[in-house]
């Protein structure tokens, strides 16, 4: 043999073992995506819907609502709307707490959505069943629709306290209007949240709020919360922050049963 031919051969033989190697690696690379999502970087996460349906294994049916900066979430047989907060959890999920810091769902790098509450606080698997309409606020409501909710509130709330209880929007401490049009849409829905958190306690047997409640008055803050003194039950709601400055029933059932 010629030293051309044998360098012809040996050429060969390279070229055919740097294309094993690379089928290889391709191969490997493809089981490892179909297995775990791609290669583990940030472009192989595979992002939740901006808004969707999606329903747990015990039956909890949810809306998520993800199409702007602040997430948003309801239960289909609650009026309560929960703002979310996301934060970077472990293997790249994404951990939605809500504002006492618990952890309500988990978004995993693959897709999958794990709901928490408080019958199953180490989750539970969330199937995405389909669309959903938009959880988003609208940007006023007029005088009439507001104390429309606020009489809604106080006949939800006097019927669980067996007595009446009035909510009252009383502007601020300096003695500004109740309602605006800048102000119209978180005074009906801290209304709504608040008569959430009154009936809740009803429902878990726990009336010792509602026995001498008489006055639920909102009233505009710097920041949203929640306070207790005899007979009223003071909500605080800061306009500029959005349906994230009215604390939720969570924490305004926290201060109610200290």
């Amino acid at each position: 043999m010629t030293r051309a031919g044998a360098r012809a051969i040996l050429l060969a033989f390279a070229f055919a073992a740097c294309a094993g190697a690379a089928n290889a690696q391709q191969s490997t690379h493809s089981l490892r995506d179909a297995l775990f999502g791609g290669r583990g970087g940030a472009e192989s996460r595979r992002p939740p819907p901006l808004l969707a349906r999606y329903v747990s294994e015990t039956g909890d049916a949810f809306v998520l609502d993800l199409s702007s900066s602040q997430p948003l979430m309801k239960f289909e047989n609650s009026a309560e709307v929960w703002v979310l907060f996301a934060q970077p959890g472990p293997r790249g999920d994404i951990i939605y707490k809500n504002e006492l810091g618990e952890p309500v769902l988990r978004s995993s790098k693959l897709g999958g959505m794990t709901l928490f509450t408080s019958d199953r606080p180490y989750g539970d698997a969330a199937a995405l069943t389909g669309k959903a309409t938009s959880l988003q606020p609208p940007s006023f409501l007029s005088v009439s629709a507001v104390y429309q909710r606020l009489l809604q509130a106080s006949v939800r709330v006097s019927r669980a306290a067996r007595h009446a209880v009035s909510f009252e929007a009383i502007g601020d401490a300096n003695g500004g209007d109740d309602v605006t049009p800048g102000t119209s849409v978180l005074v009906a829905d801290t209304a709504t949240v608040t008569a959430e958190a009154l009936e809740g306690m009803a429902r878990n047997g726990d009336r010792s709020l509602l026995s001498r409640l008489v006055r639920v008055l909102l009233v505009r803050g710097a920041k949203p919360g929640a306070s207790l003194k005899g007979g009223d039950l003071t909500v605080t709601y800061a306009p500029d922050k959005g349906l994230a400055g009215r604390p939720s029933s969570k924490r305004i059932t926290k201060v109610a049963t200290r």
